[in-house]
């Protein structure tokens, strides 16, 4: 794969710092895979883009799945994720992720993650949507991620790694060969170094996260912008599975005309006995599924949004009531004050709930080792597509993806820097274009960019709403390519820009690919093709960038993901 020589409209770098790896990104993948290299001798720097504990994973408030759980086994934990996952799984990396799970949990555990615990000291365990078996092990009641988060920022802070905070990755930079050399990226305010500088290194790992932020509400901070996905592309990646985007069914509903950040309420309440209901009280859910409530995601979201159609509704309801005060305060503190802060007591009264944008099941497209079809760039996390979600994540199985196969990624990359020589020398970027090869959009097209999305790519889609969304976002591509090619004349280049131009970049791909997949299938809703066509469409849509900044969509011939490179031709 060659790169496209696209890149964002930047100063060039000011400076610049050298490393085996750069980790882009903070979250249990990026920190794991920056720990797992640190402790193989490799040079390592960690560049996020606000905090070290500001990304999504100190949001997760179920748990990580694990079987971990007496008469639980990998097997059964393989065979909900493959239901989950509506027939686009890739059952090696489903394999590898339950199998290689318990280990890695408890070795999330040495490194200073507490769980908590039942009265005899065991791991506390839970169900969520789509588990048979209780397995998900949680923190603080609903504070799951906070407390992974923490430990491995300690972590990484006492073993003393170089670390770029408030720092916005701007493009993956490569040698004269295509070859990985590293990062550019612009540090925000107060930093370690002011304005665009870069880090060269011969492997990136892109663990940057969602792309939320693509929609009017989600459950996503937001940073959640789709850089990691954005950068892939231009640097001539591919990605695929992007119309897969979970939308969580509980999600509090704060208004019809509410922004960004939405306050999520944890599936765990669901797995703890919380009932559906709509305004009269009745639990719809209740024969629609085998699992009512805890069915997986993509059918609770569906059972949602078309009890809200009957009905007339802008929300349903989440019925907890019977919990009781102590409950509440001890196994979900964390819900219950985001509910009370919003003027609402789910003590005494349910909660207005509705769908919002939650996960990304597609992204960047990674082999086992979460080597992407760029050599020496890496992902993993949600901004990767390992194969494991196919078309809808199992809950609480994404923090134990990013924990996975961050090992794995170390470990590829700590055997080639050994094949190489450990501190093998830092590839030579190419020299930064002289004009911009990329127009900027305007700050304000982020918000013009997520009503487009919410209108047309939601929940429900139609091949009238997807066209619509096509031709919107089209027009805002077109209006700032015309002006940059007319008059060499782009947006001043900021955070802002850089993210609204991220933010359509990932958008347009979404949109192409759930045009293209013309039936109903995991969390990608058709109403003009309401039914699954496992004939048509039981493989995935891989999308790359042109040099022409066009779109190039590409279906695969089965379920299986073609090999991303051959790094060892013995190895395929």
């Amino acid at each position: 794969m060659t790169s496209t020589g696209i890149r964002l409209h930047a100063p060039a770098p000011g400076w610049s710092i050298s490393a085996d790896v750069v980790v882009v990104g903070s979250g249990v993948a990026g920190l794991t895979a920056a720990l797992r290299c640190e402790a193989a001798g490799l040079r390592t720097v960690v560049v996020t883009k606000a905090r070290l504990d500001d990304g999504s994973t100190r949001w997760a408030q179920g748990g990580i799945a694990a079987a971990l759980g007496e008469g639980d086994t990998p097997e059964q934990h393989l065979d909900d994720t493959l239901v989950a996952g509506a027939g686009l799984c890739d059952e090696e990396a489903v394999r590898i992720l339950v199998t290689e799970g318990p280990d890695a949990v408890r070795r999330l555990m040495s490194t200073g993650a507490h769980f908590d615990t039942d009265d005899e000291g065991g791991i506390q365990l839970t169900r969520e949507g789509g588990h048979h078996r209780r397995r998900i092990a949680h923190a603080g009641g609903d504070a799951t991620g906070a407390e992974i988060s923490r430990a491995l920022v300690e972590a990484v802070r006492a073993r003393g790694l170089r670390t770029i905070e408030n720092a916005l990755v701007l493009d993956l930079l490569t040698d004269a060969e295509g070859r990985t050399a590293g990062v550019s990226l612009h540090v925000m305010g107060e930093g370690q170094h002011d304005g665009v500088g870069a880090v060269h290194a011969p492997a990136v790992v892109l663990a940057t996260g969602g792309m939320g932020q693509v929609f009017s509400a989600t459950t996503n901070p937001s940073v959640s912008t789709g850089d990691g996905v954005a950068l892939a592309l231009r640097a001539g990646a591919e990605v695929s599975d992007l119309e897969f985007v979970q939308f969580h069914p509980t999600v509090l509903f704060l208004g019809p005309d509410t922004e960004g950040q939405q306050p999520l309420v944890s599936e765990a309440v669901r797995g703890e006995g919380a009932h559906l209901v709509d305004a009269d009280g009745v639990r719809f859910m209740v024969g629609q599924h085998e699992l009512a409530e805890l069915a997986p995601r993509d059918i609770v979201a569906k059972g949602i949004m078309r009890r809200m159609q009957e009905q007339g509704a802008e929300h349903m309801f989440l019925d907890a009531r019977h919990f009781g005060a102590e409950m509440w305060e001890h196994r979900f503190p964390t819900i219950l004050a985001a509910c009370r802060a919003h003027g609402i007591d789910p003590v005494t009264e349910p909660i207005p709930v509705a769908p919002a944008a939650h996960y990304a099941s597609g992204g960047v497209r990674t082999d086992a080792r979460g080597r992407t079809t760029v050599p020496g760039l890496y992902a993993c996390g949600e901004v990767a597509c390992t194969g494991v979600h196919g078309a809808n994540r199992l809950a609480s199985n994404s923090l134990l993806e990013g924990l996975v196969y961050a090992e794995r990624i170390a470990a590829d990359i700590a055997r080639e820097r050994a094949e190489e020589g450990l501190h093998a020398r830092v590839p030579e970027p190419v020299p930064y274009p002289d004009r911009p090869a990329h127009p900027l959009l305007a700050p304000e097209d982020r918000f013009a960019i997520q009503r487009i999305m919410t209108d047309g790519a939601g929940v429900l889609r139609s091949e009238q709403s997807l066209r619509t969304a096509a031709d919107r976002l089209q027009r805002l591509h077109s209006e700032a390519r015309d002006a940059l090619d007319e008059n060499g004349k782009t947006s001043e280049p900021g955070v802002d820009t850089w993210e609204a131009t991220n933010l359509l970049c990932v958008a347009r791909v979404l949109v192409a690919a759930a045009l293209l997949r013309a039936e109903t299938r995991g969390c990608h809703w058709r109403e003009d093709h309401a039914d699954r066509d496992d004939t048509a469409w039981r493989r995935h849509i891989v999308v790359r960038l042109n040099p022409d900044r066009t779109l190039a969509v590409r279906t695969t011939d089965t379920a299986d993901f073609p090999p991303t490179r051959q790094h060892r031709p013995q190895e395929q």
